[in-house]
């Protein structure tokens, strides 16, 4: 794939975005509300999301992989790279798929990305651990995405309708 550099700059922009959207949700403990511990809003796959329908699958793929790299360099913890990397792969490749027959909404799509994306780190979690133990917390993690993904449509859904006018968006699929 081959961008040109108004593709580049807006991939890199979105990069920095879900960065600083995932440090941000660091200052805001979801564990005061819902006391699970590694439950988090997920605000970066709001910019995932919202690359997938506003910019195409391989720029999404392209966002993806650089926020997942360079947020595990940042903390400084390769286990976040594993984590990061099969739970937004996992979410990445269940809404590409959701998105391609437009019978759901953003929000379906979202909140199935979101579940996708539980399985993934619970993935990570039982080959980390080399045991099956952390697939008991699926369900509650599954019951927590139907939330979460929702309030991620939600805000994409928010930013496509908010840039619908500015001519800065291709014709978007959502």
């Amino acid at each position: 794939m081959r961008l040109t550099t108004r593709e580049l700059t807006v991939c890199a922009m979105l990069v920095a975005l879900a960065l600083a959207l995932s440090y941000l949700e660091s200052f805001f403990p979801l564990s005061l509300v819902i006391p699970l511990p590694g439950v988090k809003l997920g605000l970066a796959n709001v910019v995932t999301l919202f690359a997938l329908y506003a910019l195409g699958p391989g720029q999404a793929v392209l966002i993806l992989l650089g926020r997942c790299f360079l947020g595990a360099m940042f903390a400084g913890n390769i286990n976040a790279l594993l984590f990061s990397l099969l739970g937004g792969a996992a979410a990445l490749a269940m809404m590409m798929l959701l998105s391609r027959g437009r019978r759901l909404s953003i929000y379906g799509v979202s909140i199935g990305g979101a579940a996708a994306h539980n399985c993934g780190q619970v993935a990570a979690a039982v080959w980390t651990l080399g045991n099956t133990a952390p697939l008991y917390y699926l369900p509650v993690l599954l019951g927590v995405s139907l939330g979460t993904g929702t309030l991620t449509g939600v805000i994409a859904a928010g930013l496509f309708r908010g840039l619908a006018h500015t001519g800065l968006l291709r014709e978007s699929r959502a």
